[in-house]
């Protein structure tokens, strides 16, 4: 038994059903703080056990948590189970309800729905235990807001977040001034490597630099784009980059059109960096960039057999369906960006007339595979260029599963735009893209950059701004 003390300063957390199929491993993040869940709550989870979605892959994996956690136990349930036996990292109590509890709701809440009956055991629990504090953990709003009215406390389930804020996520670029060259350039050495500038500086703002993180400087008196290559303590190697805004350096007939597009097809057309991610808002050109570098890295230099192309499926993961044809052509209907793309990619071959873009067309088509997220478990690419599209509605799972299919050879690219989830209780901060993002900042062999500038039309630039 937890002594009086201690029960007094820890809180007692009632999970609403959302939470354990949002995340089936949250009963062991709430630390010292003790966990009730109501049998409604039980009862919701078995409604969503079947099936092959992942809300239901997470209802089963909550339940043999739970089952783990009930039968290793020789605690009794009404007094709380310690959650240490299944999990060192948790110190608090799992609490099931083993009786009825009875508090009187406002007339107008109907007492035979769910979320109404786990509000009404929060406000119960709460005058059975004056002096703790009872907070009820829910992913959905309405249901914090009912709280709230009813005089509960009630807040959100942040442990799944990679960041609180978004504005703090890594852009992959940063600006620098003559200021920093004052402060790390005292023993500033610099030769040339393979046609480009290498500099190799030390100073205090080394230790906020990430490995490929891109600097940039434009301050009217000199301007600089380059990538950090090399970090080793206080000292850092900076390569200037190559200018893919000049057309002797178009990559398949595509030149970048500012500063971070210039950015991203260094990054893209480095065979050394295995992993990148593109962040942008629409008609920042994340796809367009993406597989121009692959068509030049799959047609031109061969490094890639070819390239292929998956996007979520909005409701993600359910079965793509009853739509006619073999699964490339049940993808076909979410595949128009990759359409559109390649239109875009086939008008700047303008050499060979019709006949000559026609036979591009087919030659690109035929190195181009597009495959549904549902059949990736198992699966092993070599020597792949592999996209994944709409990456922002990810869960952070489903993320690692994609990035693992990765073999020998095989580089992985993720585009997102974090401002468009359609995933339920996925957020900006919880997203799979952000996950990643923050978790491979600095690795040698991974790249990233948020895309900032539309390069549509005026038009749907001036719509972005708007509307």
């Amino acid at each position: 038994m937890v002594s009086h003390k201690s029960s007094k300063t820890s809180k007692l957390f009632v999970l609403d059903t959302n939470v354990l199929l949002h995340d089936p491993s949250c009963l062991f993040r709430f630390e010292e703080h003790d966990i009730f869940i109501p049998i409604i709550t039980l009862e919701e989870l078995d409604t969503h056990k079947k099936g092959m979605t992942e809300v239901a892959r997470n209802a089963r994996q909550a339940s043999r948590f739970l089952d783990e956690i009930v039968s290793h136990s020789e605690a009794r349930i009404e007094s709380g189970i310690p959650l240490k036996t299944a999990n060192a990292a948790a110190e608090g109590k799992l609490i099931l309800q083993t009786q009825a509890i009875h508090s009187v709701l406002p007339g107008s809440m109907p007492v035979g729905k769910a979320d109404n009956q786990i509000l009404g055991i929060v406000m119960a629990l709460k005058e059975i235990h004056p002096d703790r504090s009872v907070i009820l953990v829910s992913k959905d709003i309405n249901m914090r807001i009912k709280a709230r009215a009813l005089a509960l406390d009630a807040e959100d389930y942040f442990n799944d977040k990679v960041l609180e804020d978004t504005d703090l996520l890594y852009t992959g670029a940063r600006e620098i001034n003559g200021e920093f060259w004052e402060r790390n350039g005292q023993d500033l050495r610099s030769w040339q490597e393979h046609g480009r500038s290498v500099y190799q500086l030390e100073g205090p703002d080394v230790q906020s630099l990430y490995l490929n993180q891109l600097l940039w400087q434009d301050d009217g008196q000199s301007s600089l784009s380059a990538r950090v290559v090399g970090l080793n303590g206080k000292t850092a190697q900076l390569q200037t980059l190559k200018d893919y805004t000049h057309q002797k350096n178009n990559v398949w007939g595509i030149v970048a059109r500012n500063r971070e597009q210039n950015f991203a097809l260094n990054l893209l057309m480095d065979p050394e960096i295995d992993f990148i991610t593109l962040l942008g808002q629409a008609g920042t050109g994340k796809t367009l960039l993406t597989l121009a570098a692959g068509l030049a890295m799959t047609l031109e230099q061969k490094q890639y057999s070819e390239i292929i192309m998956t996007r979520v499926t909005v409701p993600v993961g359910e079965d793509i369906g009853f739509l006619p044809g073999t699964e490339e052509e049940k993808m076909a209907p979410w595949m128009g960006a990759l359409e559109d793309n390649l239109d875009v990619l086939n008008k700047s071959d303008d050499d060979g007339g019709d006949w000559g873009r026609a036979a591009t067309r087919e030659l690109v088509r035929s190195r181009i595979k597009i495959k549904s997220l549902n059949f990736m478990r198992g699966r092993t690419f070599l020597n792949k260029y592999l996209i994944i599209d709409e990456a922002q509605n990810l869960t952070p799972k489903q993320m690692k599963t994609l990035i693992t299919r990765a073999g020998p050879g095989t580089k992985v690219v993720c585009l997102g735009n974090i401002a468009q989830i359609d995933t339920p209780y996925l957020t900006e901060g919880s997203s799979g893209i952000t996950y990643v993002v923050d978790r491979f900042k600095g690795w040698k062999h991974s790249g990233h950059i948020t895309l900032q500038r539309g390069e549509r039309s005026r038009l749907a630039d001036h719509a972005a701004e708007v509307l």
